[in-house]
């Protein structure tokens, strides 16, 4: 079974080291010590921990921003206008999106870089790579 450390962790989850070590001191997520003392995470643990943390994504009301599945909560980061089309880019941890939509679209939703915004993904090909 593949183990990560705190930082590997930390990355997957799109979350600080910091963050990563204060949830495992807290015992949120159940870490073990290798022969050179590093603190790993059980890769069963952290894909089930990463589920808990995924829907733990909730407004101020606690309830979900939405029932799909395939939200991206980050912070534009670009907007390029053209005459009928329009490109924007959201940084949402470590997922750069990019979306390509109608000006009107991104006129009337008033997007603008700095803003926090909500990528929404719905694919009907999904494509898996292992690392």
């Amino acid at each position: 079974m593949q183990s990560y450390t705190i930082g590997q962790a930390a990355r997957l989850l799109g979350v600080s080291p910091d963050t990563a070590r204060r949830w495992a001191d807290a015992g949120r997520v159940v870490t073990h010590r290798d022969d050179a003392g590093r603190r790993l995470i059980n890769g069963r643990d952290l894909a089930a921990f990463s589920v808990e943390v995924g829907q733990g994504a909730h407004n101020d009301d606690g309830e979900p921003y939405t029932s799909a599945r395939n939200a991206f909560p980050g912070i534009v980061t670009a907007v390029k206008l053209g005459d009928v089309a329009a490109q924007v880019e959201i940084q949402a941890g470590p997922h750069r999106l990019v979306s390509l939509l109608t000006r009107e679209a991104v006129e009337e939703l008033g997007l603008e870089v700095g803003m926090r915004a909500t990528a929404r993904v719905k694919s009907t090909s999904v494509h898996i790579d292992r690392t």
